[in-house]
């Protein structure tokens, strides 16, 4: 299959060009292959002064004396360009720049020590925009007016899902005429919607997906509410009706190190079927909800022994539902639970999760095989769902 990036690849080959003469070129094939690498992508605005640098009281650093970072915005920077899937821009206001009184040469020393700083810590700018303009000129590439950011303004990205960050109530301002959120920095936000962060670690868990599901499903048989957090502290509130399900659900919890609350209401009167069933359902869905894109998840799973029994969970989130389940119970019931359902529990969450599984135990005790089965499915799940960068963990480009 060819792709934006085998493209690039073929038409590049052999060739020396530069990126500002690629971009400039409003008809070469090239340029639009550029443009389809970064359709639907976010995009952070992000001011300089007071934001990334500290902005001294004369409000301008037009010597390296006065260059002087943010707390801590070179860690949480660099991991928000290699953890998430921003486009980044600076935007930024610089009064007067080339006039007498702020001349360009006092400029672009601090500026380019600035750029050399934030690329050693892994931080490139997609792109850097400078107004010169002064406040009473109100042109339209000041902030916060956007003529400067209009061109971003397109089904190229994903405006919706865009932040601007900065210090000032222009900036707010900025993000409303944009159409995009807003986080002020340092400064408590004035704006209605605005987020107000007074560090950039602050900004970094504002900025982090929260990989969280909400599944509410109502049969004739079940009516199950369920809320999972993936990124949570292994806290769980589980009520199915049937208790040793509930412990083991709650073990799961406690090994994955996810957050579940989960209520159902089935009907047990009849059998335990339905409810075990729909259970593994709506935690399947919950799960395929809340891992979202996949970016940067470790994707595979993990084994545990306990006491006399020992299970062996293997896990992937391949896009492909299967299920191999090897191992035998001796016991027709551990509690309320039949342990013919064990097999088919884990056959729903496989099925609506979208996931490859295989699960293989032994051992003398169905209550400890049971247990070992759970504990290392949660395992699994907290290996397979761990993120490290943000890229697909597929050669393929999606899962």
């Amino acid at each position: 299959m060819t792709t934006p990036v085998t493209s690039l690849f073929k038409l590049f080959k052999g060739k020396t060009i530069s990126f500002n003469s690629l971009m400039n070129n409003e008809n070469n094939s090239e340029k639009r292959i550029i443009q389809s690498l970064n359709r639907m992508k976010p995009i952070l605005f992000i001011d300089r002064d007071g934001t990334l640098i500290n902005e001294p009281p004369d409000l301008q650093i037009d010597s390296y004396e006065k260059l002087d970072f943010v707390p801590d915005v070179l860690y949480w920077l660099s991991r928000i360009k290699k953890e998430f899937d921003y486009y980044l821009v600076m935007v930024t206001n610089q009064d007067g720049l080339g006039s007498p009184n702020f001349p360009d040469e006092k400029f672009w020393g601090p500026h380019n020590l600035l750029l050399k700083a934030l690329y050693a810590a892994g931080i490139q700018f997609d792109e850097i925009l400078i107004d010169r303009s002064l406040p009473e000129n109100n042109l339209l590439t000041r902030k916060p007016n956007i003529g400067l950011v209009k061109k971003f303004l397109n089904s190229d990205f994903d405006i919706s899902s865009s932040w601007v960050i900065g210090d000032r109530e222009t900036d707010e301002f900025f993000a409303q005429n944009i159409g995009c959120k807003a986080i002020r920095f340092g400064n408590k936000a004035t704006v209605h919607g605005t987020i107000t962060a007074y560090s950039w670690e602050a900004i970094y868990n504002y900025l982090k997906p929260k990989r969280k599901a909400n599944i509410n499903r109502k049969t004739t048989e079940t009516e199950i509410q369920l809320a999972l957090n993936l990124d949570g502290n292994g806290l769980a509130a589980v009520n199915t009706g049937i208790a040793f399900f509930n412990h083991m659900l709650e073990q799961f919890v406690r090994h994955s190190g996810v957050d579940l609350t989960l209520t159902c209401q089935g009907d047990l009167q009849v059998d335990e079927h339905h409810t075990i069933e729909d259970v593994g359902i709506a935690l399947g869905q919950a799960i395929r909800q809340a891992i979202g894109t996949k970016r940067g998840i470790m994707r595979y799973g993990f084994a545990l022994p306990m006491d006399e029994s020992k299970a062996r969970v293997l896990i992937d989130f391949s896009g492909r539902p299967f299920l191999k389940f090897k191992g035998k119970f001796t016991r027709e019931y551990v509690g309320q639970m039949p342990t013919e359902m064990v097999k088919h529990f884990f056959y729903s969450i496989a099925y609506s999760a979208l996931i490859t599984l295989h699960i293989d135990f032994k051992g003398e005790n169905d209550h400890h095989k049971i247990e070992a089965i759970f504990k290392a499915f949660g395992r699994s799940i907290a290996m397979a769902i761990k993120q490290e960068g943000s890229q697909i963990p597929s050669t393929k480009g999606t899962l």
